[in-house]
């Protein structure tokens, strides 16, 4: 597979002007507060523990919060047993078109020491449905143009501000340091961790979003040859009476650039040079904007849209370490 953008040396530099829309901050704070105020109305979060898994070093909950209109979420909660608590935290989203799976697929963090909750995606997981809102048929498959016609109605607002809600369920559960609650996620999971990020700033602890879908979104429509950006270039081809500006619009509201301009938790990014779905210029667009100061990007340079599939790991665990977010040593000098 070639390389499917700028040269590293041109991606390090590159900061395109991209203008978010004036009502951005206005758009995002008043969803969010809707979503808590329908939640504080809904049945509250709920963590059931599973005594029927077969796993014996893993307490395994299955779970559902009150997310976009109160509306239930499922997750998995993994917790390493007998562990000193509380716990550092990870919270995962998942890439697009998947969901949270079977618990037993999601053991890293948990073997690493952490809390791990796992959020699935609505509609796209087999455990969490999404009404959607927007009546009348839907002209590409996928998520991408589902509710384009404005940012109120768009699939995204749902599913950012389900991952937001998965935070503040966490933080308030008795075996999770609320203060040391990271998030991740690949491609489209990593967009979610980037858009969290910057909607919650610090109440974030760290921010780790490898190969990161949905920023510099217009980039990543003209350039992406796989992956769900063509779904947008698909249907601006087909309905050629659509202004593109109307389209990029509605997107603009979830473009992770803006989110990335709020972030402030240190992060660590990973991209591919050779991933035909997140480009690399739209990762490194999102990564240069980045605020945060702390911030470091692992760059795989034969990687495709894998990135550095399981290499990525140790980077993650001694990345966090170094920041002091990893568990609390067997001694239990950090334990309370």
């Amino acid at each position: 597979m070639p390389l499917t953008d700028m040269p590293l040396e041109a991606l390090r530099a590159y900061r395109p002007s991209v203008p978010e829309p004036e009502d951005f901050d206005d758009f995002w704070t008043g969803t969010l507060a809707a979503a808590r105020e329908a939640a504080a109305a809904a049945a509250p979060a709920e963590f059931r523990r599973l005594t029927e898994s077969p796993l014996r070093t893993v307490e395994v909950y299955d779970v559902r919060f009150p997310g976009w209109g109160g509306q239930p979420v499922a997750a998995w909660l993994l917790l390493p047993a007998g562990a000193d608590r509380p716990l550092p935290a990870v919270v995962s989203y998942i890439g697009y078109s998947g969901g949270r799976g079977l618990h037993t697929d999601h053991l890293l963090w948990s073997a690493a020491g952490y809390a791990h909750l796992v959020v699935d995606s609505r509609g796209q997981g087999h455990d969490t449905p999404d009404p959607d809102p927007v009546p009348g048929p839907q002209y590409v498959a996928g998520f991408m143009t589902r509710g384009i016609d404005g940012p109120e109605h768009h699939y995204y607002r749902r599913l950012i501000t389900d991952a937001v809600r998965a935070v503040d369920a966490l933080r308030g559960h008795p075996a999770v340091d609320p203060a040391r609650i990271s998030v991740t996620g690949h491609s489209q999971g990593g967009g979610l961790a980037l858009a969290v990020a910057g909607l919650l700033g610090a109440e974030v602890a760290a921010c780790l979003p490898d190969v990161p879908f949905m920023s510099h979104i217009r980039r990543g429509v003209e350039l992406a040859a796989a992956g769900p950006y063509p779904e947008v270039a698909h249907y601006l081809g087909v309905h050629m009476r659509i202004a593109p500006e109307r389209v990029f619009t509605t997107l603009n509201y979830f473009d992770g650039l803006h989110f990335a301009r709020r972030a402030t938790a240190p992060a660590l990014f990973s991209v591919a040079l050779m991933d035909p779905v997140c480009p690399p210029s739209t990762v490194f667009a999102a990564f240069n904007a980045y605020e945060s100061g702390d911030k470091e990007v692992v760059v795989w340079e034969f990687g495709d849209h894998g990135g550095g599939r399981g290499s990525q790991t140790p980077e993650a665990l001694r990345w966090l370490r170094s920041h002091g977010l990893a568990p609390d040593p067997v001694d239990g000098a950090h334990s309370r």
